[in-house]
């Protein structure tokens, strides 16, 4: 009770001298806020930049792979691999690897027929950036889509091309503004007129590639009426359980390398790649950013600290005769010391609070701007605050040992 009475006390006693120095105690507090408001602002955006990745990227499913052409990479940073010339998939193989595929999972092909579409309905029309992708009746389920309204194409719709259309949700908001139930109505897409027949949920964008802004076509329409040298197929496979992938993904392997005509010992001429595979590239690629914010928060946080140390020892030579009248009414070197250490602590604690409160909603802020979720990143601010007691520990004990061994007769000699 008595320690608990002392904490307090030295807590009060620390706000008093905060108060009286007032212009000084908020130079420290806004240059300790500044360091944690840069560690933690800058680690926020990463994790919501991480979590938006995780949770948007992959639009395909956690449980979905993709047969692509070779040839299309992903290039990151100074990782470079050997450019080759690979055969692009046609549709040929494409249907014959769905035909063929004999492990238990879903099977969809689908081939983009151009990503600068115009839309129209009456008087309404988007901008030519809507992508118009022919796909079969496994596709949504395959790319992770889902529908909100009207249905999914038919078989013999696929086989048929029939003129029919699935809309992602931003085109329905540009054509059909006042809440009206687009299904059963026309669209324009180039030179062809199309049945709604269904529209999807919102998935949101990631990096750039969107269900939403995308309209879906029975394949062999795309085929028909989109059609141009060397159309490139995607083939998307969805297995019922993550421990799944690795024994299709080695099944896939094996019958299109038969498909393709791959000789043995030959690299394949396709790629496979899981949902998750960029995004881990990229999450990877923040490590490095991560270390530089931490360096630059702690560069920050060193300057605080020697500030915060420089106003403690002006506040202990200020208060020297103070420190004497309490020596001399009986008051321990332990008591003196606790008492500035605690005031270090309080000045830290209070640029801490604050510095992790603006670096939340900085993070936000970018958060806001990806559109990603609200995140408040706990590891981050317990790390803060743990942070800001070590500056306070480290600025504080030497103001601290002077106080406790002034000479208290020479304290109350102090002019």
């Amino acid at each position: 009770m008595n320690n608990l009475k002392l904490v307090r006390e030295n807590i009060r006693i620390s706000l008093n001298s905060i108060r009286s120095h007032l212009v000084r105690t908020i130079l420290t507090v806004a240059i300790i806020a500044f360091g944690i408001m840069a560690l933690v602002g800058i680690l926020t955006a990463i994790d919501s930049v991480e979590y938006y990745l995780t949770q948007n990227f992959a639009m395909m499913g956690s449980n979905t792979f993709n047969i692509r052409n070779r040839s299309l990479r992903v290039r990151i940073g100074h990782h470079r691999s050997r450019a080759a010339s690979y055969s692009i998939i046609t549709y040929r193989q494409a249907v014959a690897f769905k035909d063929r595929y004999s492990f238990p999972a879903v099977a969809s092909v689908s081939v983009t027929g151009t990503g600068t579409a115009t839309i129209k309905h009456k008087s309404q029309k988007t901008d030519p950036n809507v992508r118009v992708t022919g796909v079969d009746g496994n596709y949504l389920a395959t790319a992770g889509l889902e529908l909100d309204r009207g249905r999914n194409f038919q078989p013999s719709e696929v086989t048929g091309g029939s003129h029919l259309v699935i809309l992602g949700s931003d085109v329905v908001k540009k054509l059909f503004k006042n809440k009206e139930d687009p299904i059963g109505k026309i669209v324009s897409i180039g030179a062809g007129m199309y049945r709604v027949i269904g529209t999807l949920r919102e998935k949101g964008s990631s990096l750039g590639f969107t269900g939403d802004r995308a309209v879906f076509l029975p394949l062999n329409n795309v085929r028909q009426y989109f059609s141009r040298p060397n159309m490139n197929y995607t083939v998307s496979i969805m297995v019922k359980q993550p421990g799944q992938m690795e024994a299709a993904i080695g099944e896939a392997t094996g019958l299109f390398r038969q498909i393709r005509k791959d000789r043995l010992g030959e690299e394949n001429s396709f790629s496979i790649v899981k949902s998750d595979n960029i995004a881990n590239m990229l999450i990877g690629l923040t490590s490095n950013i991560t270390i530089g914010a931490t360096v630059i928060g702690l560069i920050t946080l060193f300057g605080a600290a020697i500030g915060l140390m420089n106003i403690m020892l002006v506040s202990v030579t200020e208060r020297t005769r103070e420190i004497g009248i309490r020596k001399a009414i009986g008051a321990r070197r332990k008591t003196i010391r606790n008492q500035f250490l605690f005031e270090a602590i309080v000045i830290a604690q209070i640029g801490g609070v604050l510095g992790i409160v603006a670096g939340i909603v900085m993070g936000n802020i970018i958060s806001f701007m990806t559109g990603s979720t609200f995140i408040i990143p706990w590891q981050w601010v317990f790390g803060g605050v743990l942070l800001t007691f070590v500056v306070a520990l480290a600025s504080g004990i030497i103001p601290a040992n002077k106080a406790a061994r002034t000479d208290p007769i020479e304290s109350l000699r102090y002019e």
